[in-house]
């Protein structure tokens, strides 16, 4: 009796275990649940500061289509960043994309679609000669895309003479600047909107269930109901209200669509192809992989080749916004990409890290470029604010890195 009594009260309660779990899982991704944290953190004290001026339906639309090309080149960043190498060369390469797509559409009268698709595979060819030399030759990647900067941006000079070429077509333009149509209805809210948030809405709850009832398969730990539960409601009222915001002005951007494919894409290959996790494996620990049958270099190629790829979609992109290509465009593209990736939870050493992640540091950043701005803080404080964010950040991971190795 006295045994089975020692035992009950040793043995832990339902609700301490339910908490254990809920630590383990926290602190198991605790970079991204921590720049959730930040981001919503940074979006009520800039709301406040702005007297409530952020999260206006224009000016969270302005949000949206100013960070739009930095978001797409983050998430080719971070699986550069996930093989332990870097990439310099996309802002370069995005103004010189720009570039060429002017010449073929204004100059030459080449349709849209055939212009875009060129430009698209003269990126990944940008990609797969940087690839090259990184993954074979074994040039270090910051020397080889340090170079490739200085190449494409010396060659979107000599395409453009120096000057900007102007206008682009109007269909090329509706890429960035158009909004899906509202089919449903006239009035003042976007109908069409509220209607993708509410589809939304139960295709991830669907979602959410089908991973927790494979997670129980296989005996992984998931989180309590009780917490699933809030996270459901919590997330649930984010995208309805985020919805019903967009619906205020025009509605749905053409580009967040674009952006929505993109992330739900290489969320996948990330998490749940072969291929994705190869490139983890490479960032882990590059030795290993190789010994363990994964082909290292074809692997790193494709990873570059890809990056010049949405780095030429982040180039069309934004010169389709701009309505122009500039000498100048594409400047600092890199440092905010690599800073997203970082921000965003991604690990200095590489093998650590998540789509989801990268976009949530690319807000970070751009709401904190847009609320600073609302509130006239001057451009040069900007900048130095960013660095200490991205200083942070890497601190962070260099320190919970170090706490878990202790434990």
């Amino acid at each position: 009796m006295e045994i089975s009594k020692r035992e009950s009260e040793e043995k832990p309660s339902k609700k301490e275990t339910k908490i254990q779990i809920f630590k383990t899982l926290f602190r198991n991704n605790i970079r991204q649940y921590g720049m959730i944290i930040a981001l919503a953190f940074i979006i009520i004290l800039f709301q406040i500061l702005t007297n409530g001026i952020l999260l206006k339906p224009l000016n969270i639309t302005n949000i949206i289509l100013q960070n739009s090309y930095i978001l797409i080149l983050a998430i080719g960043m971070l699986l550069v960043i996930i093989t332990g190498n870097i990439d310099l060369s996309v802002g370069s390469v995005a103004a010189f994309i720009g570039a060429v797509s002017a010449i073929l559409m204004i100059r030459m009268n080449i349709s849209v679609t055939a212009a875009v698709l060129i430009c698209l595979i003269i990126g990944g060819l940008i990609g797969a000669w940087q690839g090259f030399w990184i993954a074979y030759v074994k040039i270090p990647a910051f020397i080889v895309t340090l170079g490739g900067m200085l190449i494409f941006r010396g060659l979107t000079m000599v395409t453009l003479k120096g000057m900007s070429i102007a206008p682009f077509p109007y269909e090329f333009r509706k890429i960035s600047s158009g909004f899906i149509p509202d089919f449903l209805g006239t009035g003042n809210y976007h109908i069409v909107t509220i209607v993708i948030g509410i589809i939304l809405s139960i295709f991830y709850v669907l979602w959410e269930l089908k991973e927790r009832k494979a997670q129980i398969k296989y005996n992984f730990d998931v989180i309590p109901k009780e917490f699933l539960i809030a996270k459901l409601i919590a997330l649930l009222i984010v995208i309805n209200v985020f919805c019903f915001i967009l619906a205020g002005y025009e509605g749905i951007p053409n580009i967040l669509i674009v952006l929505f494919i993109l992330i739900a894409i290489y969320s996948f290959v990330t998490q749940n192809t072969v291929a994705g996790r190869h490139i983890y494996a490479i960032g882990g620990n590059e030795k290993a992989a190789k010994l363990s049958g994964i082909k290292t270099k074809q692997t790193i190629l494709w990873v570059y080749v890809n990056m010049g790829i949405l780095a030429a979609l982040s180039g069309l992109i934004f010169a389709a916004r701009l309505n122009a290509a500039t000498p100048k465009a594409g400047t600092g593209f890199e440092l905010d990409a690599i800073a997203a990736v970082y921000i965003g939870g991604a690990s200095a050493s590489g093998g650590i890290g998540t789509v989801i992640g990268a976009i949530v540091g690319g807000l970070v950043m751009g709401v904190m470029n847009n609320g600073m701005s609302l509130i006239g803080l001057g451009i040069d404080w900007q900048q130095a604010i960013k660095g200490l964010v991205l200083l942070l950040a890497v601190a962070f991971d260099i320190f919970t890195k170090s706490k878990s190795a202790k434990e």
